[in-house]
């Protein structure tokens, strides 16, 4: 999936392909509503459950496809990475962001995860791999865009709730690090399906530790919303960030940051009624003048 083999071919290319711009919008609308989508789920599913039965779900049926397709199986190494990384971004990731969900605010939980750009950036600097200036502006803007959305309105969270997403921040930030400098998955969506699959099992078995018990029979606004969450949120989305995380910088992978808080903003006005302030539309604004800093540092690196 890699387009670094034609660089020394083409005269000219545009800073960001069709296939990264879609990669984008699905990391910036569908992440941003899955927030919701979890909320809705742990009416019936425990959080390490929901995730854990997700991502097996979902990587079960993407290894299948590619499988089916002709695509080899991982290496005993791949498999190794696979598990690091899936017990890194999923387990750790992707079960404290769930975590955090049943007892702190899910717009808290979009702000603190704005942390991320800056995780990443820090960590990538024991590679020497420095953002550009107008990257790092983007950070920067995003970053006070969203400390500006969480002032417009009053967050309630438990000592506990802070923990896990604050935990959730690092081992993603982690995970992604690794992902692209140290601990190569298989290749393409192979890759992806691994890294699922291993993250699933890490998530049900931390499921089983935490003693977690779904509710029987659910509600079908859980089982709605665990779908949605598989084909949306684990299929597409999750693997447009991969792709991004494969074939663009760092900074312009972890954009979705800024943006998901204005996606649920929005699904917050739409969905369930809320008034949204002029100061918090302003705010809105900020995030979005950080994502096109970091768009336009992207486009001017890469050219």
């Amino acid at each position: 999936m890699s387009s670094h083999a034609l660089a020394g071919h083409e005269p000219r290319r545009p800073s960001l392909s069709t296939l990264l711009w879609l990669c984008l919008a699905a990391t910036w609308l569908v992440w941003g509503s899955t927030y919701l989508a979890i909320k809705f789920a742990l009416l019936s599913f425990p959080p390490f459950f929901q995730m854990g039965t997700r991502f097996l779900f979902a990587g079960a049926l993407l290894m299948a496809w590619v499988r089916w397709r002709g695509a080899a199986w991982p290496t005993l190494v791949q498999w190794r990475n696979a598990l690091v990384v899936g017990a890194l971004m999923l387990g750790g990731g992707m079960g404290g962001t769930a975590v955090a969900e049943v007892s702190v605010g899910s717009g808290l939980v979009v702000a603190f995860i704005a942390v991320v750009p800056l995780m990443i950036a820090a960590l990538n600097l024991f590679w020497r791999v420095v953002p550009g200036r107008l990257e790092l502006a983007g950070i920067v803007v995003g970053l006070v865009g969203v400390l500006m959305l969480t002032q417009g309105a009053g967050f309630q969270a438990s000592p506990a709730g802070l923990a896990a997403i604050a935990t959730a921040c690092i081992t993603w930030s982690v995970g992604s690090v690794l992902s692209q400098r140290s601990l190569p998955l298989a290749p393409g969506a192979t890759g992806f399906a691994s890294e699922m699959l291993c993250g699933g099992v890490v998530l049900l078995i931390l499921s089983l530790a935490a003693g977690e018990q779904p509710q029987w029979p659910p509600q079908p606004v859980a089982v709605a919303a665990w779908f949605y969450l598989v084909v949306f949120g684990s299929l597409i989305a999750f693997n447009a960030y991969m792709v991004l995380l494969a074939q663009a910088s760092a900074g312009l992978a972890s954009s979705y940051t800024f943006v998901n808080p204005v996606i649920a903003m929005l699904l917050g006005v739409a969905v369930l009624g809320e008034v949204v302030s002029g100061f918090e539309w302003m705010a809105a604004g900020v995030v979005l003048a950080g994502v096109v800093l970091m768009l336009r540092g992207s486009a001017l690196k890469r050219a």
